[in-house]
């Protein structure tokens, strides 16, 4: 059984592509960039958004920062509440805490969001700690955020811990902190781009992930 959980937010906890892509082409809506299918820009769920920007549309180190600026804009007014939590999530999370695991949230998104997110569906109370990107975005890596979060819970012991996540950089954020990974299949990150990563297990659905959870085995 693994004692203590880390969790990726966004495609692992809630489904917010909604909200994000909204905001996405809110930004890109300020170059006069107009994109018809949605769907495209799935891609920005998950890693961190100067990046993407700049891997995905060629955006400059300034226009990605202004990017994100005018994509937080629309994200704290509307699109940080079109998403909504993954059926089974709220009970998965209600059972590690009644078998006595330690629970903790490791985001790129920035933390002060993540809170507000949890708090609005009612998931706070189940996590012994939050920790993400700071607005800086000085720390925004998934690495760097579970480095973070690892100092900050002052766990050493890494034998029964483990990442849950749907992207490439929730596993190789794993990875780089020597803990072991499951990736998850119902979110944004297909099963190819999780294997390449590096993704220690594959769950298919939230009740998959809980038996793999309660099983423990690396």
């Amino acid at each position: 059984m693994y004692q203590i959980v880390f969790f990726d937010l966004d495609g692992t906890l809630t489904d917010s592509g909604l909200g994000i892509t909204n905001s996405v082409a809110y930004a890109l809506s300020k170059w006069n960039i107009h994109v018809e299918d949605r769907a495209s820009l799935n891609k920005f769920v998950g890693p961190p958004l100067e990046a993407a920007f700049s891997e995905h549309y060629g955006f400059t180190r300034e226009e990605s920062h202004q990017a994100l600026l005018y994509y937080r804009e629309y994200f704290c007014e509307k699109g940080m509440f079109e998403n909504r939590v993954y059926e089974g999530i709220t009970e998965l999370l209600a059972h590690l805490k009644a078998t006595g695991r330690t629970v903790i949230l490791a985001t790129s998104k920035p933390e002060e969001y993540a809170v507000q997110i949890l708090e609005h569906f009612g998931l706070l109370s189940y996590f012994d700690q939050v920790a993400g990107a700071s607005m800086d975005e000085v720390r925004v890596k998934k690495s760097d955020v579970i480095a973070y979060a690892l100092e900050r819970a002052d766990i050493t012991d890494l034998s029964r811990a483990v990442m849950v996540g749907d992207r490439d950089n929730d596993m190789r954020g794993a990875a780089d902190n020597g803990l072991a990974s499951i990736g998850v299949l119902y979110g944004y990150g297909s099963r190819e781009e999780l294997e390449e990563a590096g993704a220690d297990q594959l769950a298919e659905t939230v009740e998959d992930l809980k038996q793999r959870l309660d099983g423990g085995s690396r």
